[in-house]
């Protein structure tokens, strides 16, 4: 599941640092989380920007996912995202949708959704480093944006501590650039 969904061999080869035995221990972790869940097909990059009123946009990465993995995510992967597109959720609302959701998956599979999200969320995490390391030094957004999505999944160990990840802690892609620089090459 994590191979396809987290584009892993990409990912890897885009980021060879990553492929330590810490960083797969944590994703065969995600995975034996997941064991029992059904698979379906799945977009991969299902969020709030491939969402319009009339369908859904952008299905170029999809594939089987365990249920539930792209409408747990939809709004719990907008600090990932970085961009400046002005997509917010309380919390509030983060949590009436999670908890709808694992009502519905509850009902559905006999399992509560919101108990799979940390796994979720970490093979989403790696899914947004797939196609992104840039390779025009004069880019620098595109620079900022990938160092600020290896950040945001290097500072996933609040998942190894607790197989959860509160993604209200992750920074915003402004205060990485304050606090990081740029991200130029």
């Amino acid at each position: 599941m994590e191979r396809e969904a987290g584009w892993t061999d990409n990912v890897f080869a885009e980021n060879p640092d990553f492929d330590t035995p810490r960083i797969r221990s944590a994703l065969d972790r995600a995975v034996s989380q997941l064991v029992g869940v059904p698979m379906v097909r799945g977009h991969l990059d299902y969020g709030l920007p491939n969402i319009l009123p009339d369908g859904v946009i952008d299905w170029q990465h999809h594939g089987m996912v365990p249920l539930g993995y792209d409408t747990a995510l939809a709004l719990e992967i907008i600090p990932f995202k970085g961009g400046t597109k002005g997509y917010l959720a309380t919390s509030e609302q983060r949590r009436r949708y999670l908890d709808e959701l694992s009502e519905v998956a509850h009902a559905t599979t006999g399992q509560p959704l919101i108990r799979h999200l940390g796994a979720y969320l970490l093979v989403k995490a790696l899914f947004f480093l797939a196609l992104m390391k840039p390779t025009d030094p004069a880019r620098t957004d595109k620079h900022l944006k990938w160092h600020y999505r290896r950040h945001q999944f290097v500072e996933l160990e609040q998942y190894e501590r607790t197989g959860a990840v509160d993604t209200v802690c992750l920074p915003a892609l402004d205060a990485f650039a304050a606090q990081h620089g740029s991200g130029h090459p």
